[in-house]
This record gives C-alpha cells, sequence and structure tokens, in this order.
C-alpha cells in the first residue's frame, strides 16, 4: 500500500490539509497519508526542506511527499514531481527538495524532476492560489496509482535549490550557526556528528557564553542547566534541560554559533 506524506505551513484551523487528503482519496482510496508537519512557519521555506530532509529518509521506498511551503503559488514558479533515490517528491520548484536532492546525488541514487505541466492529472478548475488542493494532491494521487512520472509533464534539469548555510573551518574548530528551532526550544546548528571528532573536547560559544562538553543526553544534567549534544538526526544542539534555550537565549535562526574543539592527548 503506497504512503502518501503531507508537509505544509497551512496550519489545522482553516480545513485545507483534510481537503489535501480527500482530493487524494478520491482518486487513490487506498493510500495511506502521513501528516509531518502542518506548523511550518509561514513561507518558510527553509524550515519546511530542513523537517523534509531530517523525516523523508526514515519513510518506505516508493512513498509520496507532498510539499507545500508555496510563497510563490499562482507565478511561473514551476509546479514539480521528482523521484530522488527511491522516493517521489511533489511540490513547488523553490527549493523544498533541496536536501533530498543532494543526499541522492551524493549517494548515486536516481534523480528525475518533472515540471508537471500535463493538466490531464491535475483537478478540472485551477485556483490561483491552492495548487496543494488543485495540482500537487491530485498529481500525488495518480503516482500512487501507478501513473509513470515522466507522464507527467517535462523534464527540468535546473531544479532551484536553496543556498544552505554552511559551517566555515576555523584553526580551532568551526563558524557555524542556527538553522531550526524545534518546539521544545532546542537550538539546532548546521554541525554534524560526523564534522567533529570523537576524542575531542568541545566548547560552544552563543550569544556571549561559553558551554563546554559534550552530554550523551539530557537528563545527563540538572534541570535548568545548558546543554550540547547530538540531537536524534545527528546535529549538534543546545538545549536547556527541560526548558527553552532559545526563551533562555533570546536566540533566533540565523544566529553565529563558535565551536571549539580540543583533541584529548
Amino acid at each position: 500500500m503506497t504512503i502518501v506524506t503531507l508537509s505544509t505551513d497551512f496550519g489545522l484551523k482553516d480545513g485545507n490539509v483534510g481537503v489535501m487528503k480527500g482530493v487524494i482519496w478520491g482518486i487513490a482510496p487506498t493510500v495511506q497519508i502521513s501528516d509531518l508537519s502542518h506548523l511550518i512557519g509561514a513561507q518558510n521555506i527553509m524550515e519546511g526542506a530542513l523537517i523534509l530532509g531530517r523525516s523523508a529518509p526514515y519513510f518506505p521506498e516508493e512513498t509520496i511527499h507532498i510539499m507545500v511551503v508555496d510563497p510563490g503559488v499562482g507565478t511561473d514558479r514551476r509546479p514539480i514531481a521528482a523521484r530522488l533515490g527511491s522516493q517521489y517528491f511533489v511540490g513547488p520548484d523553490n527549493g523544498l527538495c533541496t536536501l533530498m536532492l543532494e543526499r541522492a546525488e551524493k549517494n548515486g541514487e536516481p534523480v528525475e524532476i518533472i515540471h508537471l505541466n500535463n493538466p490531464r492529472y491535475w483537478l478540472p478548475v485551477i485556483s490561483d492560489v491552492f495548487h496543494g488542493r488543485d495540482i500537487f494532491s491530485p498529481t500525488a494521487a495518480y503516482l500512487a496509482n501507478g501513473v509513470p512520472l515522466s507522464e507527467l509533464g517535462s523534464p527540468v534539469q535546473d531544479p532551484v535549490r536553496l543556498e544552505l548555510p554552511r559551517p566555515t573551518p576555523t584553526p580551532h574548530g568551526y563558524l557555524a550557526q542556527l538553522i531550526y528551532i524545534d518546539s521544545f526550544g532546542n537550538l539546532v546548528t548546521n554541525l554534524q556528528r560526523e564534522d567533529l571528532p570523537e576524542d575531542g573536547d568541545v566548547a560552544l560559544h552563543i550569544q556571549g557564553l561559553e558551554l563546554r562538553g559534550l552530554v550523551r543526553t539530557f537528563g545527563d544534567r540538572p534541570i535548568g542547566d545548558l546543554v550540547i549534544l547530538y540531537g536524534s538526526t545527528g546535529s549538534l544542539i543546545v538545549s536547556e534541560v527541560n526548558g527553552s534555550a532559545a526563551a533562555r537565549l533570546g536566540a533566533k535562526v540565523g544566529d553565529p554559533v563558535e565551536v571549539i574543539v580540543k583533541r584529548k592527548t
């Protein structure tokens, strides 16, 4: 049975998410639908890309991911569908797929991207402001029913890619930045576990504070302590034990972080 996931910035108040599910089930009634997130910040394409990038790898092959964070809806931005590795992605061509595209390219996996310009696979009437309902949902449903990706439109060779912030190496470690704040107020940096040596002592400078030493889990320190550790997807994060590091520090996405690494002798 095919799985379709939904990621949007719609929230849950207005019924838009439910309508998209209704369109999908009207075409592919046996599809299973999983909600990744509908609380992505409004028009926050970067946040949507990060949530998709940390979530999609845990789904089975042939999963179809619909992504609707679409400030350019109704303009000349392209609607696209893509096969990246063993999964499919449907949404606006605005960089939401960047991390999954990079992952597929790095691993030498299949990459096929299609401009959705075949209206046969859309709803009969298209709104200028709700392509999630009228183009992306029916497209995903037809994919789930076995329609080949190539029938949905024309090949794309130049998908939009986000310019993701990368950590900058220094003689003593890295200059990094905060790229995401989760619902607990944990501060996620753009450093990954593989960027840092396993045998090093790590110090992190943020908002004029220095935090020393990695902990393994939140419970390793008393309630209220600020700690640095690796999150569930391998990112280096700053956390307040049983609290919100974001609120405590007044931190925001884009804030700089300096990481100093001293190798153990």
